[in-house]
């Protein structure tokens, strides 16, 4: 199982969330909340006003976001709904944990080391420099106050 950090559009609530939840595409099993460690840009950006991570560390904010572990049929599925490696990067971040629910082994983990976890996060450092201009989020919500609505792929 791999720990994956999610902060946009496949978070609880949001659009994408089904497929957190859909065993078809392999095991999702939610483990608490937190944000980054590092500041980063959370921008919405694109025709579609996809929420994007920049992965520029030290500027921004510290990005909110949830915890899941993860099988590799699921992390494979990720890969391909992110684009990865074109449109998003999977990466290796540090993640300070705000609250936690799972069982076991990842949850003494964290506890031994200041609350802070290594998850994969789907970042980008393919973007137009334009958006380094966008206004930067802490935490993404698709109906959020910014009133850019997400446009679902079936849609576009």
């Amino acid at each position: 199982m791999a720990r994956v950090f999610v902060y946009g559009t496949l978070k609880k609530g949001q659009p994408n969330y089904k497929h957190m939840i859909n065993t078809a595409k392999g095991l999702a099993k939610f483990q608490g909340r937190g944000h980054t460690v590092e500041k980063y840009p959370l921008v919405i950006a694109g025709k579609y006003n996809i929420p994007y991570m920049l992965n520029i560390p030290g500027t921004g904010h510290h990005v909110a976001g949830e915890i899941y572990s993860v099988d590799e049929q699921m992390l494979q599925f990720l890969d391909e709904f992110e684009g990865c490696p074109d449109m998003y990067q999977r990466t290796l971040m540090r993640i300070q944990v705000v609250e936690w629910e799972g069982k076991g082994g990842a949850g003494e983990a964290w506890a031994a080391a200041d609350g802070v976890l290594e998850c994969f996060v789907y970042s980008t450092a393919t973007y137009p420099p334009e958006w380094v201009g966008l206004p930067y989020y802490d935490s993404y919500d698709s109906s959020g106050k910014h009133g850019l609505a997400y446009v679902l792929r079936e849609s576009r």
